[in-house]
Formats: C-alpha cells, sequence, structure tokens
C-alpha cells in the first residue's frame, strides 16, 4: 500500500486567499470552494456581492474536477464536441472554472469558482492552486 498525501484545511485556506486576492484584483464577485479528493467541500468562501447560485454551482465543479481528475474546461469541451453522453454523469457539473489540484500524480483535491466568466472562474482557481504550490515547494 502507499502514501497518498491529503489536502489540509490550511492548504484550502491558502487557496482561497490568493483566489480571493485575484478576484478582489478584477472585481469579480465570485465562490470559491476548495474540495477534498473526493469531491467534499473544505471551505466555501462567497464574496460579498457573489450572486446566491454560485455557492451550489462552485460546489459542484469542484466536486467534478476531484471526482473526474481533471479539468472541467476539459468536459464542456468533449460535450461541445459531441461526446453528449457525458451529460448523464449524475450530480457532476462540465463547466469551466473546476480545477484539480495535483500533488506529484496524485489529486488531492480540487478548486471550483463561479461568479465571473467561465475562463475567468479558472483563472482564480489556478492562481489559488499555484500560490498553494509556491508554499508546498
Amino acid at each position: 500500500m502507499r502514501n497518498m498525501p491529503t489536502i489540509t484545511i490550511e492548504d484550502a485556506k491558502t487557496i482561497a486567499a490568493a483566489a480571493e486576492a485575484e478576484a478582489l484584483s478584477h472585481g469579480w464577485r465570485v465562490t470559491i470552494v476548495v474540495a477534498d479528493a473526493a469531491g467534499y467541500p473544505l471551505l466555501l468562501h462567497r464574496l460579498d456581492g457573489a450572486p446566491l447560485h454560485t455557492a451550489e454551482v462552485a460546489l459542484r465543479k469542484g466536486r467534478t474536477a476531484a471526482l473526474t481528475r481533471s479539468l472541467t474546461k476539459g468536459l464542456e469541451d468533449k460535450i461541445i464536441g459531441g461526446r453528449v453522453t457525458l451529460m448523464s454523469m449524475s450530480g457532476l457539473l462540465p463547466i469551466e472554472g473546476g480545477e484539480p489540484v495535483t500533488v506529484g500524480k496524485d489529486c488531492v483535491g480540487a478548486v471550483g469558482v463561479s461568479g465571473a466568466q467561465s475562463q475567468e472562474d479558472a483563472q482564480i482557481a489556478r492562481v489559488g492552486i499555484a500560490a498553494l504550490n509556491l508554499v508546498v515547494s
């Protein structure tokens, strides 16, 4: 049996703080979710002024990225390309803005963001993850 790293609440706070700073620097009012490897939320952070529905969307984007171990943008692109059967994956949301958090070859969690344009949501998530990688290195 091998050991696998896990994401901690401190990691989640680091990710969320960097993601929040990125969103605020652009005036984007979003919800940021940091999920564990199973897609369960460790932290949900809805910025002042973020629309209420963004909490649910961010949760689903984070869960999707964690469970599929992939960018939600990749799933979105596959559906746009004709693989519509992917829409039958219960509870998952194949819309850009969900990014997996990896350590080596292991997916330890994910970040889901909602409230800005989808590519901006993904940008916010990537900045948050990059802050964690700076701390881990």
